[in-house]
Protein backbone atom coordinates (compact mmCIF):
# COMPACT_ATOMS: atom_id res chain seq x y z
CA UNK A 1 0.00 0.00 0.00
CA UNK A 2 2.68 2.71 0.95
CA UNK A 3 4.54 1.71 -2.63
CA UNK A 4 1.06 2.91 -4.66
CA UNK A 5 0.47 5.78 -2.33
CA UNK A 6 3.37 7.07 -3.03
CA UNK A 7 2.98 6.60 -7.21
CA UNK A 8 -0.69 8.37 -6.20
CA UNK A 9 0.85 11.27 -4.47
CA UNK A 10 3.25 11.77 -7.74
CA UNK A 11 0.86 11.78 -9.85
CA UNK A 12 -0.47 14.92 -8.07
CA UNK A 13 2.27 16.27 -8.33
CA UNK A 14 3.12 15.43 -11.69
CA UNK A 15 -0.34 16.78 -12.60
CA UNK A 16 1.14 20.39 -13.80
CA UNK A 17 4.22 19.30 -15.04
CA UNK A 18 3.49 15.64 -16.95
CA UNK A 19 3.21 17.47 -20.92
CA UNK A 20 6.27 19.23 -20.72
CA UNK A 21 7.84 19.58 -23.97
CA UNK A 22 4.68 18.08 -25.35
CA UNK A 23 2.84 20.53 -27.09
CA UNK A 24 0.25 19.10 -29.65
CA UNK A 25 2.79 21.55 -32.78
CA UNK A 26 5.42 18.90 -32.15
CA UNK A 27 5.88 15.88 -34.86
CA UNK A 28 5.37 12.46 -33.70
CA UNK A 29 7.83 9.79 -34.67
CA UNK A 30 8.24 9.96 -38.45
CA UNK A 31 7.91 13.53 -39.20
CA UNK A 32 10.72 14.79 -36.75
CA UNK A 33 11.70 18.63 -35.88
CA UNK A 34 14.35 20.29 -37.05
CA UNK A 35 16.72 21.15 -33.93
CA UNK A 36 16.00 20.13 -29.68
CA UNK A 37 12.57 20.53 -27.89
CA UNK A 38 12.08 22.52 -25.23
CA UNK A 39 9.72 22.26 -22.43
CA UNK A 40 6.47 23.49 -22.89
CA UNK A 41 3.93 25.64 -20.37
CA UNK A 42 2.94 23.48 -17.68
CA UNK A 43 -0.54 21.25 -18.20
CA UNK A 44 -3.45 23.47 -16.68
CA UNK A 45 -5.78 20.36 -15.20
CA UNK A 46 -4.22 17.89 -12.69
CA UNK A 47 -4.13 14.73 -12.88
CA UNK A 48 -7.14 12.09 -10.71
CA UNK A 49 -5.64 10.84 -7.50
CA UNK A 50 -7.30 8.00 -8.58
CA UNK A 51 -8.25 6.00 -11.18
CA UNK A 52 -11.67 5.87 -12.40
CA UNK A 53 -11.89 1.81 -13.02
CA UNK A 54 -8.92 -0.64 -11.99
CA UNK A 55 -8.36 -3.69 -14.48
CA UNK A 56 -7.99 -7.44 -13.04
CA UNK A 57 -4.74 -8.67 -14.62
CA UNK A 58 -4.31 -12.16 -13.83
CA UNK A 59 -1.81 -14.84 -15.00
CA UNK A 60 -3.18 -17.00 -17.50
CA UNK A 61 -0.44 -19.67 -17.83
CA UNK A 62 3.76 -20.31 -18.09
CA UNK A 63 5.01 -19.99 -21.90
CA UNK A 64 7.77 -21.10 -20.76
CA UNK A 65 10.70 -21.56 -17.95
CA UNK A 66 13.88 -22.54 -17.47
CA UNK A 67 15.13 -19.87 -19.05
CA UNK A 68 18.90 -18.25 -18.05
CA UNK A 69 19.08 -14.05 -18.17
CA UNK A 70 16.56 -14.00 -20.67
CA UNK A 71 16.25 -10.34 -22.37
CA UNK A 72 14.85 -9.67 -25.48
CA UNK A 73 11.49 -10.80 -26.75
CA UNK A 74 9.81 -11.08 -30.52
CA UNK A 75 6.58 -12.66 -31.89
CA UNK A 76 6.83 -14.24 -34.58
CA UNK A 77 3.45 -14.04 -37.25
CA UNK A 78 2.64 -17.65 -36.31
CA UNK A 79 2.70 -16.96 -32.76
CA UNK A 80 5.97 -18.42 -31.46
CA UNK A 81 8.49 -16.42 -29.55
CA UNK A 82 12.45 -15.59 -30.30
CA UNK A 83 13.99 -14.93 -26.70
CA UNK A 84 17.63 -13.76 -26.89
CA UNK A 85 19.77 -15.00 -23.38
CA UNK A 86 21.84 -12.01 -22.18
CA UNK A 87 24.81 -14.26 -20.83
CA UNK A 88 24.85 -17.24 -23.60
CA UNK A 89 24.26 -15.19 -26.25
CA UNK A 90 21.61 -17.67 -27.72
CA UNK A 91 18.55 -17.19 -28.93
CA UNK A 92 15.55 -19.63 -28.31
CA UNK A 93 12.30 -20.71 -29.81
CA UNK A 94 9.67 -21.23 -27.74
CA UNK A 95 6.24 -22.85 -29.02
CA UNK A 96 2.94 -20.76 -28.13
CA UNK A 97 1.24 -24.02 -27.20
CA UNK A 98 3.10 -26.00 -25.20
CA UNK A 99 6.55 -23.91 -24.87
CA UNK A 100 8.74 -26.41 -26.61
CA UNK A 101 11.99 -24.97 -26.88
CA UNK A 102 14.49 -25.10 -29.59
CA UNK A 103 17.85 -23.39 -29.78
CA UNK A 104 18.05 -20.89 -32.42
CA UNK A 105 21.73 -20.49 -32.54
CA UNK A 106 24.46 -18.35 -30.83
CA UNK A 107 25.05 -14.95 -32.42
CA UNK A 108 28.62 -14.71 -33.23
CA UNK A 109 30.92 -11.75 -31.61
CA UNK A 110 29.05 -11.77 -28.13
CA UNK A 111 31.12 -10.60 -25.01
CA UNK A 112 28.79 -11.26 -22.18
CA UNK A 113 29.78 -9.29 -18.58
CA UNK A 114 28.32 -6.81 -16.42
CA UNK A 115 24.91 -5.23 -18.16
CA UNK A 116 26.25 -6.17 -21.75
CA UNK A 117 25.83 -9.32 -23.80
CA UNK A 118 22.63 -10.34 -26.23
CA UNK A 119 20.26 -7.99 -25.39
CA UNK A 120 17.53 -6.72 -27.58
CA UNK A 121 15.46 -8.52 -31.15
CA UNK A 122 13.45 -7.03 -33.71
CA UNK A 123 11.76 -8.48 -36.55
CA UNK A 124 12.40 -7.08 -40.13
CA UNK A 125 9.12 -4.94 -41.26
CA UNK A 126 9.24 -7.58 -43.79
CA UNK A 127 9.94 -10.47 -42.23
CA UNK A 128 7.30 -12.75 -43.38
CA UNK A 129 9.26 -12.28 -46.72
CA UNK A 130 12.76 -11.48 -45.72
CA UNK A 131 13.08 -13.32 -42.65
CA UNK A 132 15.67 -11.53 -41.00
CA UNK A 133 16.27 -10.76 -37.16
CA UNK A 134 17.78 -7.74 -36.12
CA UNK A 135 19.55 -8.07 -32.40
CA UNK A 136 21.48 -5.27 -30.35
CA UNK A 137 25.00 -7.15 -28.80
CA UNK A 138 28.04 -6.11 -26.93
CA UNK A 139 31.81 -7.16 -28.28
CA UNK A 140 35.19 -6.58 -26.37
CA UNK A 141 35.14 -2.95 -28.19
CA UNK A 142 31.42 -1.88 -28.84
CA UNK A 143 27.59 -2.46 -28.49
CA UNK A 144 26.24 -3.11 -31.92
CA UNK A 145 23.18 -3.90 -33.86
CA UNK A 146 23.38 -6.68 -36.93
CA UNK A 147 21.03 -8.50 -38.48
CA UNK A 148 21.01 -12.45 -40.00
CA UNK A 149 18.34 -14.47 -41.73
CA UNK A 150 16.95 -16.87 -39.66
CA UNK A 151 15.67 -20.59 -41.43
CA UNK A 152 13.56 -22.81 -38.94
CA UNK A 153 13.92 -25.65 -41.35
CA UNK A 154 17.78 -26.16 -40.51
CA UNK A 155 18.89 -28.18 -37.65
CA UNK A 156 18.78 -26.81 -34.34
CA UNK A 157 21.34 -24.61 -33.24
CA UNK A 158 22.16 -23.69 -36.81
CA UNK A 159 19.04 -21.99 -38.51
CA UNK A 160 20.79 -18.48 -38.24
CA UNK A 161 22.86 -17.49 -41.48
CA UNK A 162 25.56 -15.54 -41.39
CA UNK A 163 25.69 -11.87 -39.52
CA UNK A 164 25.39 -8.73 -41.78
CA UNK A 165 26.27 -5.66 -39.56
CA UNK A 166 24.26 -2.95 -39.20
CA UNK A 167 25.41 0.05 -36.79
CA UNK A 168 28.44 -0.13 -34.53
CA UNK A 169 30.53 2.37 -32.27
CA UNK A 170 27.97 2.54 -29.74
CA UNK A 171 29.96 2.65 -26.20
CA UNK A 172 29.71 -0.15 -24.14
CA UNK A 173 30.87 -0.74 -20.32
CA UNK A 174 29.78 -3.03 -17.89
CA UNK A 175 26.81 -0.86 -16.74
CA UNK A 176 24.24 1.34 -19.03
CA UNK A 177 24.37 -0.13 -22.37
CA UNK A 178 20.69 0.21 -23.53
CA UNK A 179 20.36 -2.64 -25.59
CA UNK A 180 16.40 -2.31 -27.17
CA UNK A 181 15.46 -2.34 -30.40
CA UNK A 182 12.06 -1.96 -32.31
CA UNK A 183 11.23 -1.09 -35.82
CA UNK A 184 8.63 2.17 -35.45
CA UNK A 185 5.54 2.55 -37.53
CA UNK A 186 7.71 5.04 -40.16
CA UNK A 187 9.89 1.70 -41.22
CA UNK A 188 12.68 2.80 -39.62
CA UNK A 189 14.90 1.43 -36.49
CA UNK A 190 14.80 2.42 -32.88
CA UNK A 191 17.69 1.69 -30.48
CA UNK A 192 17.98 2.66 -26.87
CA UNK A 193 21.73 3.46 -25.63
CA UNK A 194 23.23 3.97 -22.14
CA UNK A 195 25.99 6.38 -21.50
CA UNK A 196 27.81 3.41 -20.70
CA UNK A 197 28.85 5.13 -17.22
CA UNK A 198 30.45 8.11 -18.88
CA UNK A 199 27.97 10.77 -18.25
CA UNK A 200 29.30 13.27 -20.39
CA UNK A 201 28.33 10.95 -23.20
CA UNK A 202 24.62 11.47 -23.19
CA UNK A 203 24.97 15.12 -23.83
CA UNK A 204 27.37 14.98 -26.60
CA UNK A 205 25.96 14.53 -30.33
CA UNK A 206 28.77 13.47 -31.10
CA UNK A 207 28.67 10.22 -29.40
CA UNK A 208 25.70 7.37 -29.67
CA UNK A 209 25.62 7.02 -25.80
CA UNK A 210 22.69 7.92 -23.98
CA UNK A 211 20.51 8.15 -27.04
CA UNK A 212 17.83 6.57 -28.67
CA UNK A 213 18.73 6.10 -32.65
CA UNK A 214 16.91 6.36 -35.52
CA UNK A 215 18.28 4.88 -38.69
CA UNK A 216 17.19 2.45 -41.92
CA UNK A 217 17.00 -0.92 -41.71
CA UNK A 218 20.60 -0.96 -43.30
CA UNK A 219 21.95 1.39 -40.47
CA UNK A 220 21.84 5.01 -42.06
CA UNK A 221 21.19 7.89 -40.04
CA UNK A 222 16.92 8.01 -41.13
CA UNK A 223 15.47 10.47 -43.74
CA UNK A 224 14.11 13.26 -41.78
CA UNK A 225 16.19 13.27 -38.45
CA UNK A 226 16.73 16.36 -36.12
CA UNK A 227 20.28 16.06 -36.74
CA UNK A 228 21.94 16.08 -40.48
CA UNK A 229 23.88 12.99 -40.68
CA UNK A 230 23.25 11.35 -37.61
CA UNK A 231 21.77 8.02 -36.23
CA UNK A 232 20.68 10.22 -33.20
CA UNK A 233 16.46 10.64 -32.78
CA UNK A 234 17.09 12.38 -28.91
CA UNK A 235 19.83 12.38 -26.26
CA UNK A 236 20.39 13.26 -22.94
CA UNK A 237 19.41 10.11 -21.10
CA UNK A 238 21.36 7.80 -19.00
CA UNK A 239 19.77 4.16 -19.35
CA UNK A 240 16.84 3.40 -21.93
CA UNK A 241 16.08 -0.22 -21.78
CA UNK A 242 12.05 0.16 -23.03
CA UNK A 243 10.98 1.79 -25.62
CA UNK A 244 6.86 1.54 -27.61
CA UNK A 245 4.75 3.14 -30.10
CA UNK A 246 1.26 4.17 -29.15
CA UNK A 247 -1.39 4.02 -32.08
CA UNK A 248 -0.79 7.40 -32.98
CA UNK A 249 2.92 6.64 -33.69
CA UNK A 250 3.99 8.36 -30.42
CA UNK A 251 7.57 7.21 -29.11
CA UNK A 252 8.02 6.11 -25.19
CA UNK A 253 10.53 5.30 -23.48
CA UNK A 254 11.59 3.98 -20.07
CA UNK A 255 14.63 5.17 -18.54
CA UNK A 256 17.02 4.16 -15.35
CA UNK A 257 17.58 7.11 -12.98
CA UNK A 258 20.72 6.87 -10.94
CA UNK A 259 19.81 7.79 -7.41
CA UNK A 260 16.52 8.95 -7.18
CA UNK A 261 13.84 9.21 -9.97
CA UNK A 262 13.14 6.59 -12.95
CA UNK A 263 11.32 7.82 -15.91
CA UNK A 264 8.93 7.03 -18.32
CA UNK A 265 9.00 9.61 -21.61
CA UNK A 266 6.95 10.52 -24.06
CA UNK A 267 9.88 11.12 -26.94
CA UNK A 268 10.30 13.72 -29.52
CA UNK A 269 12.20 14.25 -32.34
CA UNK A 270 15.94 16.10 -31.15
CA UNK A 271 14.40 16.20 -27.64
CA UNK A 272 16.93 16.52 -24.91
CA UNK A 273 15.88 14.49 -21.69
CA UNK A 274 18.27 16.00 -19.60
CA UNK A 275 21.08 13.82 -17.87
CA UNK A 276 23.36 14.08 -16.50
CA UNK A 277 21.90 17.92 -15.51
CA UNK A 278 18.86 16.93 -14.53
CA UNK A 279 17.20 13.51 -12.80
CA UNK A 280 13.58 13.36 -12.97
CA UNK A 281 11.01 16.61 -13.12
CA UNK A 282 13.59 19.46 -13.38
CA UNK A 283 11.31 22.44 -15.28
CA UNK A 284 14.51 23.39 -16.51
CA UNK A 285 14.15 25.46 -19.99
CA UNK A 286 15.75 23.23 -22.77
CA UNK A 287 15.19 19.73 -21.04
CA UNK A 288 11.82 17.98 -21.76
CA UNK A 289 10.57 16.48 -17.93
CA UNK A 290 9.20 12.77 -17.65
CA UNK A 291 5.51 12.17 -18.35
CA UNK A 292 5.69 9.57 -14.75
CA UNK A 293 8.48 9.59 -12.30
CA UNK A 294 9.16 6.78 -10.00
CA UNK A 295 11.45 6.53 -6.69
CA UNK A 296 14.31 4.02 -8.08
CA UNK A 297 12.86 1.53 -5.79
CA UNK A 298 9.91 1.00 -6.93
CA UNK A 299 10.63 0.36 -10.39
CA UNK A 300 13.82 0.47 -11.88
CA UNK A 301 11.52 -0.05 -15.30
CA UNK A 302 13.18 -2.04 -18.27
CA UNK A 303 10.70 -3.02 -21.29
CA UNK A 304 7.31 -1.31 -22.04
CA UNK A 305 4.44 -2.44 -24.02
CA UNK A 306 1.53 -0.23 -25.00
CA UNK A 307 -1.91 -2.05 -24.75
CA UNK A 308 -5.15 -1.21 -23.40
CA UNK A 309 -4.75 2.26 -23.58
CA UNK A 310 -1.92 2.35 -21.35
CA UNK A 311 1.95 1.79 -21.31
CA UNK A 312 2.98 -0.76 -19.02
CA UNK A 313 5.82 -1.08 -17.64
CA UNK A 314 8.04 -3.59 -16.48
CA UNK A 315 10.06 -3.20 -13.06
CA UNK A 316 13.64 -5.10 -12.30
CA UNK A 317 14.38 -3.67 -8.88
CA UNK A 318 10.61 -2.91 -8.08
CA UNK A 319 9.81 -6.08 -8.96
CA UNK A 320 6.21 -4.74 -10.35
CA UNK A 321 4.26 -4.04 -13.34
CA UNK A 322 2.72 -0.48 -13.71
CA UNK A 323 0.25 0.20 -15.87
CA UNK A 324 0.34 3.94 -16.89
CA UNK A 325 -3.04 5.02 -18.28
CA UNK A 326 -3.21 8.04 -20.76
CA UNK A 327 -5.30 10.22 -22.84
CA UNK A 328 -3.14 11.19 -25.59
CA UNK A 329 0.11 12.56 -24.59
CA UNK A 330 -0.71 12.85 -20.92
CA UNK A 331 -1.54 11.16 -18.05
CA UNK A 332 -5.76 10.03 -17.64
CA UNK A 333 -5.12 8.62 -13.99
CA UNK A 334 -2.67 7.73 -11.73
CA UNK A 335 0.14 4.78 -12.78
CA UNK A 336 -1.42 1.16 -11.09
CA UNK A 337 1.23 -1.45 -9.56
CA UNK A 338 0.09 -5.21 -10.19
CA UNK A 339 2.10 -8.47 -8.75
CA UNK A 340 4.76 -6.38 -6.29
CA UNK A 341 7.03 -8.98 -5.85
CA UNK A 342 5.05 -11.71 -6.75
CA UNK A 343 7.97 -13.30 -9.52
CA UNK A 344 11.69 -11.06 -8.81
CA UNK A 345 12.43 -9.13 -11.31
CA UNK A 346 10.80 -8.15 -14.21
CA UNK A 347 13.09 -7.57 -17.61
CA UNK A 348 10.39 -7.15 -20.60
CA UNK A 349 6.62 -7.26 -21.25
CA UNK A 350 5.39 -7.49 -24.95
CA UNK A 351 1.65 -6.85 -26.45
CA UNK A 352 1.01 -10.41 -28.10
CA UNK A 353 -1.40 -10.14 -30.80
CA UNK A 354 -4.23 -12.14 -29.29
CA UNK A 355 -4.64 -9.36 -26.93
CA UNK A 356 -2.73 -10.79 -23.90
CA UNK A 357 0.49 -9.38 -22.19
CA UNK A 358 3.45 -11.28 -22.47
CA UNK A 359 5.74 -11.26 -19.27
CA UNK A 360 9.34 -12.43 -18.75
CA UNK A 361 11.07 -12.24 -15.08
CA UNK A 362 14.78 -11.57 -14.98
CA UNK A 363 15.85 -13.41 -11.92
CA UNK A 364 18.98 -15.27 -13.25
CA UNK A 365 20.84 -12.04 -13.90
CA UNK A 366 22.89 -12.15 -11.25
CA UNK A 367 21.21 -9.77 -9.15
CA UNK A 368 17.82 -11.48 -8.53
CA UNK A 369 16.99 -14.14 -6.16
CA UNK A 370 16.38 -17.50 -8.48
CA UNK A 371 13.08 -19.15 -8.01
CA UNK A 372 12.37 -22.96 -9.27
CA UNK A 373 11.20 -22.68 -12.70
CA UNK A 374 13.22 -19.67 -13.30
CA UNK A 375 13.10 -17.48 -15.52
CA UNK A 376 9.78 -17.51 -16.94
CA UNK A 377 7.63 -15.92 -19.69
CA UNK A 378 4.36 -15.85 -18.38
CA UNK A 379 1.05 -14.88 -20.36
CA UNK A 380 -0.83 -12.15 -18.79
CA UNK A 381 -4.95 -11.04 -19.54
CA UNK A 382 -6.61 -7.70 -18.86
CA UNK A 383 -10.28 -7.50 -18.32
Amino acid sequence: MLRRTAVVLLALVLGPVAAAGCSSAEPVPGTPSTGPTAASAPASAPVPASPAATPSVAVRGTVADGLRSPWGLAVLPEGDLLVSERDDGRILRIAAEGGAKTEVGTVPGVVAGGEGGLLGLALSPGYPADHLVYAYLSTADDNRIVRFPYDPSRPAGRQLGDPTVVLTGIPHGPRHNGGRIAFGPDGMLYATTGDSSDRALAQDLNSLGGKILRVTPDGAPAPGNPFPRSPVFSYGHRNVQGIAFDPQGRLWASEFGEDNWDELNLVRAGGNYGWPEVEGIGERPGFIDPVVRWRTSESSPSGIAYADGAVWVAGLRGTSVWRVPLDGDHLAAAPQEFFDGAYGRLRTVVAAPDGTLLLMTDNTDGRGDPRPGDDRILRLTVS
